[in-house]
């Protein structure tokens, strides 16, 4: 598995890529190092978001579709949702989440998990709901 370090506002975290979802893998290690900001959700519950409006992630010229796909990651869960009812989006659980959007729930591939620094994860939950986005950075560790 590949180790992501993870920078959000002011905290740092390390994740690693999830063995059952390899095209999502894949594809987003080649965006690496990824820079975007992170808002909190609307309707997911403790989680933020990064929203990516029409963006499509692909993985040797084909787009991603699903795969290791859920509705309701644990925390420290990364899920990234391909499109199709709502925009595309990166999704962070903090807390409890049920994946949705206006158009109702969503499923998305579970392809990172934090393993490290997960008792921060709050913090940073709270800190982008209360004070607003924060700049995100993913990059790919030795």
């Amino acid at each position: 598995m590949t180790r992501i370090r993870i920078t959000a506002g002011d905290q740092t975290f390390i994740a690693e890529t999830h063995p059952d979802a390899p095209r999502t893998v894949a594809a987003f290690l080649q965006l690496l190092p990824y820079q975007q900001q992170l808002i909190h959700v609307r309707w997911s519950g403790e989680a933020c978001w990064v929203p990516l409006g029409d963006f499509r992630l692909a993985s040797q010229g084909e787009p991603v579709g699903f795969e290791n796909h859920t509705s309701h990651p644990s925390v420290g869960d990364i899920l990234f949702y391909p499109g199709g009812y709502s925009e595309t989006e990166i999704i962070l659980a903090y807390g409890p989440c049920s994946f949705a959007s206006r158009m109702g729930p969503l499923a998305g591939n579970h392809f990172l998990t934090i393993v490290e620094g997960r008792d921060k994860l709050r913090a940073l939950g709270h800190q982008v709901l209360w004070k607003g986005a924060q700049d995100v950075l993913f990059e790919q560790l030795p």
